[in-house]
């Protein structure tokens, strides 16, 4: 297994570049998130994940461990190979992987190329514990009315509901009425969404 790529990048493109290391050049697949990262080096060092199949060996890089580990759940979920796992990871970046899994955003995942609404929900089912368990970040709510929202998360938390039901009942509640005037109707909202 070959965890990872260093050296100079001889060729670069927005799904592919060219490593040379110890005077071998390596074709190393990677995503969009990827390539915005690295896009101005001449030199790098990508982490890999190396896919097998009968007729190809094939090398996916990934600027860090946390998109490199999301691949790989994303290709233990059936219907997804590692084109559609890389078109995810092109179209979000991981923190929006892991926000909408957690979430049970299905829309999110519907919006990229190549996923319908089975696929869609496979991902949130197969992934949900497994990204909640490991997950270093504390999963934040949309930017949007974020203030507002954030009081509303540390209000119905202290009444004692579970955080991701939380998250995700706030969530639908402004998707679906974006212009709430205050917290407390945005908590009145989520509580019928908690209740229902």
């Amino acid at each position: 297994m070959i965890a990872y790529v260093k050296g100079q990048i001889t060729y670069k493109n927005p799904t592919f570049v060219y490593v040379e290391s110890g005077g071998v050049g390596y074709h190393v697949n990677i995503s969009l998130n990827t390539y915005s990262r690295i896009e101005k080096a001449e030199s790098v060092k990508l982490l890999t994940h190396l896919v097998v199949k009968e007729d190809s060996h094939t090398l996916y890089g990934f600027y860090d461990g946390e998109e490199r580990d999301l691949f790989v759940h994303l290709l233990s979920v059936s219907g997804i190979g590692p084109n559609t796992a890389r078109i995810v990871l092109s179209s979000l970046s991981p923190v929006e992987v892991k926000h909408a899994i957690l979430s049970e955003d299905e829309m999110i995942f519907k919006q990229v190329k190549g996923i319908g609404a089975k696929t869609a929900k496979q991902i949130i089912l197969d992934l949900k514990n497994k990204i909640s368990k490991e997950s270093d970040i504390q999963v934040t709510l949309p930017v949007r009315d974020n203030t507002l929202q954030q009081e509303a998360l540390s209000a119905l938390l202290a009444l004692g509901f579970n955080k991701q039901s939380v998250i995700k009942a706030i969530s639908d509640v402004c998707k679906t009425t974006p212009d709430l005037a205050n917290v407390e109707s945005l908590i009145k909202a989520s509580l019928k969404k908690l209740s229902s």
